[in-house]
């Protein structure tokens, strides 16, 4: 008999290493041994003699085979595999009867095991129920069904599922595993509740934060206020960096002109007297239109300071540095606490920031709209008099 199991386990782990789809990470030849292995766990444990022991080796080892034909009917599939196998070895009718009959009550759906050898054989298929891996094994029967598009279950899904076929579906039968796997099969259960339990009060406190966050946008004024705010400081602080980067062009060109006529056309001047004054007007427009950037660009000075009577009257501006950067530290925590205070002297602040954001903004474009403006006219004027004294001198 020992030779008949060697040779079904070799035959069983070369059917499926050439046969079955790698998808099939649960009803595999590790799924089979370990059915193989509670079967003997069963048998060492209970009066039962070699000729069962021997038909419930072979159908924990058979019984799966028919995934390689197909997934729907695979039991009636094992069966017709093992008997062919089993014909091969010389196995008697009887005993070939026997373990087809045991791989038909391995279907889940079948209820009421009538035989003992039944009754062993369904709680092996299922011992990993009352098994400390039961989760490992859960989660690759998942996978399997999720790899081949047979269901889709989220975590949560799945482990209300796993709850329900515990408490529902599943029973085990034999004496041994209602003893020493029932116990554990009670605390996966208790496990899969309690894990379920947390996830429903994460879901609660979720949903309740959600509610809340709603209800305080919808319901606080102050929201609309700061977004307000705080689009308008950044869009005034957006220009005011275009106009900086505006104004250092107009630098970075005008320099360059500048560089390259005193370069080129000063020391050209002896022989081309005719070429002085348009030079001088394309050089003179040129340094005014520096000047008027370098003008745009220039940051006013201011005392820095306050008094605790400006705080007192909300006449200083806080959000500006230039209110407080000669202040003292103790001295300006103690003006922003009393900023802080008052939510009105905040918004105060705020608005005064943003009014003379505006007020740098409007002079910056004003003298950089004069800039250009000169930058242009002199472009023009200067060709037209390079033009115009090249033709007289002609």
């Amino acid at each position: 008999m020992e030779n008949l199991i060697k040779a079904t386990d070799d035959f069983v782990l070369k059917l499926f290493i050439e046969k079955l789809p790698n998808t099939f990470v649960y009803h595999n030849y590790t799924h089979s041994k370990r059915v193989y292995k509670s079967i003997n766990e069963i048998i060492e444990h209970s009066q039962i003699d070699v000729k069962d022991a021997t038909i419930l080796r072979l159908t924990a080892l058979l019984h799966d085979t028919g995934y390689i034909v197909s997934r729907e009917n695979h039991e009636v599939e094992s069966t017709k595999i093992a008997r062919k196998f089993l014909e091969s070895q010389n196995v008697e009718e009887p005993m070939i009867a026997a373990v087809e009959k045991c791989i038909l009550a391995t279907e889940f759906k079948y209820k009421n095991p009538k035989t003992e050898l039944e009754k062993i054989i369904r709680d092996a298929d299922c011992s990993h129920f009352g098994k400390d891996y039961f989760e490992e094994t859960s989660e690759f029967l998942r996978l399997e069904l999720m790899l081949q598009d047979q269901a889709k279950y989220s975590p949560q899904e799945w482990r209300k599922e796993n709850i329900r076929i515990l408490v529902e579906e599943h029973q085990f039968y034999t004496d041994y595993a209602l003893k020493n796997w029932q116990p554990t099969k009670e605390e996966n259960l208790s496990n899969l509740l309690s894990k379920q339990r947390k996830n429903k009060e994460k879901l609660r406190r979720d949903e309740d934060k959600a509610k809340l966050k709603a209800k305080y946008k919808n319901e606080s004024p102050d929201r609309g206020i700061q977004t307000f705010y705080r689009v308008a400081l950044r869009n005034h602080i957006k220009l005011s960096d275009i106009a900086d980067t505006k104004a250092n062009i107009m630098l970075s060109v005008n320099a360059i002109i500048i560089s390259l006529v005193l370069s080129n056309l000063i020391s050209k001047l002896d022989n081309n007297n005719y070429l002085i004054i348009p030079t001088a007007i394309f050089i003179l427009f040129s340094a005014t239109t520096m000047i008027l950037a370098v003008i745009a660009t220039r940051p006013n000075i201011t005392r820095g300071e306050f008094t605790k009577e400006d705080i007192a009257n909300q006449e200083v501006n806080l959000t500006f540095f230039g209110n407080f950067h000669k202040m003292k530290l103790k001295e300006f925590e103690w003006a922003i606490e009393e900023l802080l205070k008052d939510r009105d002297y905040v918004y105060k602040s705020l608005t005064k920031d943003l009014y003379f954001l505006g007020q740098v903004l409007d002079r910056k474009y004003r003298i950089l709209r004069i800039t250009y403006t000169i930058f242009v006219a002199g472009t023009i004027i200067s060709l037209a008099a390079f033009a115009a004294f090249f033709y007289m001198e002609m």
